[in-house]
């Protein structure tokens, strides 16, 4: 896709031509679509429907100034596009794999598996080749800024590095607040895409950049949420994870008005409210739910619960189908 003018507004763009019967029909689909809801601002590929066998994906997207952040689902996708001079392509696959190449063996060929990222220049034309079911999020960048780090090779490596997590993190928020971001917000979204892509590309993270606060955190939040079980999960853990100090994390998480020790106790106590309403065959007992998410032991628990929740866990329990808010149901008790 080519990229659109450094003063576009913020846009979003949704299409799903997952059921179209031939390769030309879907990208006519996604063709109109795309002008309907984005206009000429920005340029998508052009289709080479003469090499093009499959055409079936579905494309979520927003665009900021002059990056957009898609997210794609490809039922089948085996085919060239061409383009006469396009950005940077950044694609995080997460899903199956991705195939990248050149016609006629005239550049390198590349499969990117699940969990691994490419960075590369777009253009003049692509193979791909995507297997069934395969998810990815892509990065459309201004060529001006990023390809220079490039110098016209390709950038491969994992997305489970300390650079890649934060700038997940970032990209995602992105794609959820950017209709209610302001002109500058939009702007400082933007500038910190493009520090953490560089990062990436010179696999460092430019910890002491203010500009990154935001995205630091979410990361290291989104790793405490899949490690909430871990008796090792710590600020201290977080921080080596995501290769920083403690302190630099710390001021991170300052920004969001809780502690990172907050954090994690509160996002325990909702897992584990989640836990005691569980299906009666998998259901534990409040010592266990207690012990599950590291609390010294069931009083220190229950103490804990009630404060967020109003109600103790034992109480809760028994009464599953009742929806408990915190601020009413405190009155209550």
């Amino acid at each position: 896709m080519a990229n659109g003018s450094a003063s576009s507004p913020a846009r979003t763009f949704a299409t799903d031509v997952t059921t179209s019967r031939t390769a030309r029909e879907g990208f006519n689909v996604f063709r109109r679509d795309w002008e309907a809801q984005v206009g000429e601002s920005w340029r998508p590929n052009e289709l080479d429907a003469a090499t093009t066998r499959e055409f079936k994906v579905n494309i979520r997207s927003v665009s900021v100034h002059d990056v957009m952040i898609g997210d794609i689902y490809t039922a089948s996708y085996v085919g060239r596009t061409t383009l006469a001079d396009g950005g940077v392509l950044m694609h995080l696959i997460r899903h199956g794999s991705w195939r990248f190449g050149t016609p006629e063996e005239r550049g390198e060929d590349v499969t990117v598996p699940a969990g691994g990222f490419i960075v590369r220049r777009d253009g003049p034309y692509a193979l791909y080749n995507m297997a069934f079911g395969s998810m990815a999020d892509i990065l459309l960048l201004p060529a001006a800024v990023v390809a220079p780090l490039l110098g016209g090779r390709l950038v491969r490596g994992s997305t489970d590095s300390a650079e890649m997590r934060v700038l997940t993190a970032h990209t995602y928020t992105i794609r959820e607040i950017a209709g209610d971001l302001t002109p500058a917000g939009l702007q400082a979204a933007r500038d910190a895409l493009l520090e953490l892509v560089k990062g990436a590309i010179r696999r460092e993270l430019d910890d002491v950049e203010p500009r990154l606060a935001s995205a630091l955190a979410r990361a290291a939040m989104d790793i405490a949420d899949q490690h909430l079980t871990d008796p090792d999960l710590t600020p201290a853990e977080l921080a080596r994870q995501l290769n920083v100090s403690v302190r630099t994390l710390h001021r991170a998480f300052s920004s969001t008005g809780e502690t990172m020790a907050a954090y994690i106790r509160r996002n325990r106590l909702e897992q584990a409210r989640i836990d005691l309403v569980a299906p009666p065959e998998q259901r534990l007992g409040v010592s266990e739910v207690a012990a599950r998410y590291q609390f010294t032991d069931s009083s220190h628990f229950t103490r804990a619960f009630k404060a967020q929740y109003g109600q103790t866990p034992t109480r809760f329990a028994r009464a599953p189908h009742e929806e408990v808010d915190p601020a009413t149901d405190r009155a209550r008790e």
